[in-house]
């Protein structure tokens, strides 16, 4: 969820209602999005890109490229639109992506109206809760993406202390977590908190721009070299190879994240 709520829709092109929750695709100014019973943006592409990410926190979980370029095993739980699966898809044929969302219409108008691929050797989108999945599949996911909303916000069974520990229980031994939170939260630091005591403290905050969507970072053990001249070249290689702002990433860490003069501290 990118947090952006517009004020109205451009063009309303499909309406799914099924016990008064709605499921939403709007276009405006080339960009196709995704709402589930408001006019809040769940999920957003622009029709002329496809397979480039158009909100900014989306482009943000990607810096796990940063810190862990290794990974071939990718859980998403939460599918919106498919931004991040189909990205995957299409630029990083090395990973296989298992997605995994409660809401059939949600999986549906993915496929329908966002160009989410159909399953195949590489990608795997399965209906089922999020959290009981995470609980019976321990250890299989170098990478785990959190990006869940509903119409309300982050459902509580999928920020409580339990469901955290779950997170870091999925991940591989050098994995980590890259999860998708609201800034504005109330409950923002709770969630943090909690986080930061399933993953041992090992945890960074990145800021992804206005409006407030903050992708937080929770690894199993510390990565090996945080020093800004790598973290920086690193970028800059990722950067010419993706369409993301690595570089600029990189400086949104080293000002919300403790660091010295010479390297980031986890």
């Amino acid at each position: 969820m990118s947090g952006f709520s517009a004020s109205r829709f451009i063009r309303n092109i499909h309406r799914s209602v099924s016990a008064g929750n709605s499921v939403d695709v709007s276009e405006s100014d080339g960009v196709r999005s995704l709402h589930l019973g408001t006019s809040t943006v769940q999920s957003s592409m622009r029709l002329s890109a496809p397979y480039d990410l158009e909100l900014a926190y989306t482009r943000g979980i990607m810096m796990f490229l940063l810190f862990a370029p290794d990974v071939r095993k990718v859980l998403a739980i939460g599918l919106g639109g498919g931004s991040i699966p189909r990205f995957i898809h299409h630029y990083l044929p090395q990973i296989q992506t298992t997605v995994v969302d409660i809401n059939p219409r949600v999986i549906a108008v993915a496929r329908s109206h966002f160009m989410l691929p159909p399953d195949d050797e590489r990608l795997r989108v399965i209906e089922a809760d999020g959290a009981q999945y995470l609980r019976e599949h321990p250890g299989r996911a170098g990478l785990l993406i959190i990006d869940a909303f509903d119409s309300r916000g982050v459902p509580p069974d999928l920020c409580s202390q339990d469901f955290f520990d779950s997170c870091a229980e999925a991940v591989t031994a050098d994995g980590l977590m890259a999860i998708n939170l609201w800034g504005s939260d109330r409950n923002y630091d709770v969630y943090l908190q909690r986080i930061e005591k399933s993953f041992a403290q090992r945890v960074l905050v990145l800021p992804t721009g206005r409006p407030g969507n903050i992708v937080v970072f929770g690894f199993r053990r510390t990565p090996a070299d945080l020093r800004w001249a790598s973290l920086r070249e690193r970028a800059k290689v990722l950067q010419e190879d993706y369409p993301i702002e690595f570089l600029e990433f990189v400086e949104r860490l080293r000002d919300n994240n403790p660091n010295t003069s010479n390297r980031l501290i986890i």
